[in-house]
This record gives C-alpha cells, sequence and structure tokens, in this order.
C-alpha cells in the first residue's frame, strides 16, 4: 500500500511516516518507479509506535525495542529494558489512575452542590 494510504489509515500524518523510516522503524519496499510500498501490516506496526510514543518512549527506544517486536525473541538486555520500560509505563498508569479519581471526586462533589 502507499504512503497516503498508511496515513489515512494508521491516522498519522504522511511526514510521520517519513520521520518513522528516517528513524529505521518502517522499511517500505520501493517501486520500479521509486514510489514507497508499504506491507499490509504497516498501519498496525504504526498504531503500536503511537502507543508507545503516547506512553512517553523516544523513537530511539522503540528503534531498540524493534528486534523484540519483531521476532519475539530478547536478550538478557532487552529483557531488563522491556521490564523497566512495562515499569515506568505502569508508574505512569498509577498516577493517571490516582488524578482521574480526585476529578471524580471533584465533579461528584460539584455535582452534589447542585442539588
Amino acid at each position: 500500500m502507499r504512503i497516503g494510504e498508511v496515513a489515512r489509515r494508521s491516522g498519522v500524518s504522511v511526514r510521520a511516516l517519513r520521520y518513522y523510516e528516517e528513524q529505521g522503524l518502517l522499511t517500505p519496499a520501493r517501486s520500479p518507479g521509486g514510489q514507497r510500498e508499504y506491507a499490509d501490516d504497516a498501519v498496525d506496526r504504526v498504531r503500536f509506535f503511537q502507543q508507545l510514543y503516547a506512553a512517553g518512549l523516544p523513537s530511539r527506544r522503540i528503534a531498540e525495542l524493534l528486534p523484540c517486536i519483531d521476532t519475539g525473541t530478547t536478550t538478557g538486555e532487552q529483557r531488563a529494558m522491556l521490564d523497566a520500560e512495562r515499569a515506568r509505563i505502569r508508574q505512569r498508569i498509577d498516577e493517571y489512575t490516582a488524578a482521574l479519581a480526585r476529578l471524580d471526586e471533584i465533579v461528584e462533589a460539584a455535582a452534589e452542590r447542585r442539588s
């Protein structure tokens, strides 16, 4: 599929896809005319990158994780990195959950005052 289709289906810009390519995260094939041609799994892969970015991982770290993602195997160093990222994300989730609970309390208190 072409770059515009991947961008449309994954919800990112063409510019973002080019950036992913520059960072070594995506490697499209090239048509005889030089146009990028992406595999069918490119959309899911880009969405996963977006999730990792949203979780705070930089492109450098995502690139380091790609061999684990692609092969399903890890070295001890890669497992340590995955465990550290997982713990960091879990901490952020816990912080967001606490913030959400506090906001819920504020909304509930405000609703009770209106009644």
